[in-house]
């Protein structure tokens, strides 16, 4: 990592004694701190108000167990998280993630990301995240129904369509939150829609928020290429992942007269020189649940399946990372630079590395961080909420209308942002600053609390 402006090190020094082994909150409060000396700089009162410490720690961590009965009739114990991280814009809001790899440390680096995402989206909410060390890959439908009960029964005392509201991430998509609201709704006796987010269309769900995240991704980069007087027809474009995010991406570039040649998945990558199936892959990844090798054996000729390698070695124009955070490092950020990339758009919480987003900044090439590129997923499920509260629904196209109008006015400010501070395109310091002042104003106003 690089050395923070001294207003801010001996804060992040204290942030990870804090917090020991939370590599990945560390590096998410460290993205966050080194944009700011100029910020604390001009505006010293939230310095002395102690806005970055306050900021740094949770309101709230929750920790509990969650027993299931797998089919075979045995036992397993998982660990549930939710951390409500602040409330100063609104309720907490941000998903669940069911991965091995979740830890303390990566739902706090997802909720400490969510409060800055959220507020850039100008909509009330505050940030939060959760999850569970559980593995749904390989699981039943009945496996993850009973963990999904189980987890909920724990959950439900924490949340509320006024205090908290979860959505999916990673693991969690419809079946999943089928599930929990069912238990919320069994539990609370109470039909509360807007408690959860993400839901079935006929159950209180929005148009559009499956294909959210990917589409407001690929809004974002619109609104880049339209700030060079540049459209995305003819492009060509690399998505790493092949879940809700990486899909849907796929889709709203090929709509705007992109050419997605390449996504992955854990397995490996394809290459389609033609130009990905979208249907295809979309019958083998959300349908089947297949692997994406898959795609090679029925696609045929043109095509090729890497097990190995990198998938930004696929030369591009526009790399849109959405699998898992630290999935492009430095080494991967080079060879997309010698190729001729020209974007990075984050599709994904956090999948580039520290020294990944320097080596893009320093060959200019135009990078739009996770807080600001990804947040139409948090933005529709917004929307969810008025819906829900409304009691109302609205049509596909007024929906999607909005959610490019909220990503055209998070792109705008982080420009307007970054050349306020002396940083013209840099779209990571005006997320991070325009994010932080809303939080940080909105904190002062409230007190200490």
């Amino acid at each position: 990592m690089t050395t923070l402006d001294e207003s801010v090190q001996d804060l992040f020094t204290q942030v990870v004694a804090r917090n020991p082994g939370e590599a990945e909150f560390h590096q998410a409060v460290h993205e966050v701190f080194d944009t700011l000396g100029p910020v604390l700089a001009k505006h010293p009162h939230y310095a002395d108000a102690g806005i970055l410490t306050r900021l740094c720690e949770p309101e709230r961590q929750i920790i509990f167990r969650v027993p299931w009965v797998d089919d075979a009739g045995d036992v397993q114990i998982n660990r549930g998280f939710r951390v409500e991280f602040n409330s100063a814009l609104g309720p907490y809001k941000g998903g669940l993630r069911f991965h091995p790899s979740v830890y303390l440390g990566v739902i706090k680096f997802l909720g400490f990301e969510q409060i800055f995402k959220n507020a850039l989206t100008g909509l009330p909410i505050g940030g939060g995240k959760g999850g569970a060390d559980f593995d749904p890959k390989g699981r039943s439908d009945a496996e993850i129904m009973r963990f999904c009960q189980s987890f909920m029964t724990e959950l439900y005392r924490h949340i509320g369509e006024h205090t908290d509201i979860p959505a999916g991430d990673i693991g969690v998509g419809g079946r999943e939150i089928g599930y929990l609201f069912g238990q919320y709704k069994r539990i609370t006796n109470r039909y509360e829609s807007g408690v959860l987010t993400g839901k079935g269309l006929s159950w209180g769900g929005s148009q559009v928020r499956t294909e959210a995240t990917g589409y407001g991704t690929v809004f974002f980069v619109r609104e880049m290429l339209a700030a060079g007087g540049q459209t995305l027809d003819g492009k060509r474009v690399v998505v790493s992942g092949s879940g809700n995010v990486a899909l849907f991406a796929i889709e709203k570039v090929q709509q705007l007269g992109g050419h997605v040649v390449a996504c992955s998945d854990s397995s490996g990558f394809v290459v389609d020189e033609n130009g990905i199936d979208l249907e295809l892959m979309k019958e083998i990844k959300l349908v089947e649940r297949g692997r994406i090798a898959d795609y090679v054996t029925r696609r045929g000729s043109g095509t090729q399946f890497v097990e190995s390698g990198s998938i930004w070695s696929v030369p591009t124009d526009i790399a849109i990372p959405s699998a898992t955070q630290n999935e492009l490092n430095a080494a991967d950020a080079e060879m997309l630079i010698r190729n001729g990339c020209r974007i990075v758009a984050e599709g994904a919480n956090m999948p580039t590395t520290p020294d990944a987003v320097r080596a893009l900044n320093e060959a200019s090439v135009g990078f739009a961080p996770g807080k600001a590129a990804n947040a139409g997923g948090v933005a529709t499920s917004a929307l969810e909420m008025q819906q829900n509260a409304s009691r109302d629904s609205w049509s596909f196209d007024y929906t999607e209308q909005r959610l490019a109008d909220i990503m055209r006015g998070i792109h705008d400010s982080c420009l307007s942002t970054a050349d306020e501070y002396g940083m013209p395109g840099n779209y990571v310091v005006g997320a991070n600053i325009s994010a932080f002042t809303q939080v940080a104003d909105a904190m002062l106003a409230l007190g200490v609390v």
